[in-house]
């Protein structure tokens, strides 16, 4: 005979008590457990790739000077122009280039910034190039 022949027939007991749990919330007890909250995001965050500002020598400097200046003398023409420019990442070391094309609203000399009509603030030392047909019909540089 054994240990538990003598209870081993007895009908299963059901709580008068407590409804029976459904099955897909007794499932849910034995789900997987995520002890590193937040720990994918930061492996996400760390193989995210940042590039390096890329420093100006001067006569670049001088250039995109120039090409500013050419471009506020002529803004009522509205210059159609393609910015490149660097924006540092909030998270961390380094950044992107980004480039937009369009045409400047405003070229703000005591903020350095060039504001395109579209409301895009770029910073006057962020610019790391400025192209435009535009520049070709005025050889002046």
């Amino acid at each position: 005979m054994g240990k538990y022949d003598d209870i081993i027939n007895l009908p299963h007991h059901e709580s008068t008590k407590h409804p029976k749990m459904p099955a897909l919330d007794r499932a849910a007890q034995f789900l997987p457990f995520a002890a590193l909250t937040g720990h994918n995001a930061a492996i996400m965050e760390t193989a995210r790739l940042t590039d390096n500002r890329m420093e100006l020598d001067e006569v670049r400097k001088e250039e995109l000077n120039e090409h500013l200046q050419l471009i506020k003398e002529h803004l009522v023409q509205k210059p159609q122009v393609s910015i490149t420019y660097f924006v540092p990442d909030a998270q961390k070391e380094g950044g992107a280039y980004f480039t937009i094309t369009g045409t400047i609203g405003k070229i703000e000399e005591t903020q350095h910034q060039v504001i395109m009509e579209n409301g895009t603030i770029i910073p006057m030392n962020d610019i790391y190039e400025i192209e435009s047909s535009f520049f070709i019909s005025n050889r002046q540089l």
